[in-house]
């Protein structure tokens, strides 16, 4: 047997950083017959994605942003997204990051889908929602954000995360699965 699913190892935790958004643990697992060992884990409050879609005469679009990030250091083509304030439904949050950083408004956003993004490292649930029936308006940007909106055709959007031009796994994912089930 690879691993004994009815076993739970037990877990202490120790806080290492309260950060703005995220929280550091240090977790100490053990179980049964194997030694302890040490794992650090980036607490997330969770977070959203949208698909925001429009139309036009030669097909469906999509609203991407290029978006600098600091970690990497480069520009991401990326779907719009962003993090769940405290007690915030993922709902209002995927309208309002819609709207901080596209200046775009949805008459409708329904649900899509949910996935843990990195859980080898972090236990951030995002939700992803697909936005229609677009207004266009200003975009509300974060002091540290550097954000531009392209309307891109799906084609192009799908091509590109299929072809290595764009490396955001939750834009990619988000894309892809919308591609499969006929959304674009």
């Amino acid at each position: 047997m690879l691993g004994d699913t009815n076993s739970v190892p037990s877990v202490t935790r120790r806080l290492l950083h309260t950060g703005r958004k995220f929280n550091f643990e240090m977790l100490t697992v053990s179980a049964p017959g194997k030694k302890s060992l040490e794992r650090e884990v980036v607490r997330h409050p969770g977070a959203v994605i949208v698909l925001p879609l429009t139309a036009s005469e030669s097909g469906p679009e999509v609203v991407m942003i290029r978006n600098w990030r600091l970690s990497v250091e480069d520009w991401m083509w990326e779907l719009p997204a962003g993090t769940l304030e405290k007690g915030e439904d993922p709902l209002v949050c995927a309208g309002r990051e819609l709207e901080e950083e596209t200046g775009f408004r949805a008459a409708t956003i329904e649900p899509l889908c949910r996935f843990h993004t990195s859980p080898g490292l972090s236990d951030e649930l995002m939700w992803a929602f697909v936005a229609r029936g677009l207004t266009p308006g200003p975009q509300r940007l974060e002091v540290d954000e550097h954000v531009t909106v392209h309307r891109l055709s799906a084609y192009e959007c799908v091509r590109r995360a299929e072809q290595g031009e764009m490396s955001d796994a939750k834009s990619m994912l988000v894309l892809l699965l919308a591609a499969r089930r006929g959304l674009i």
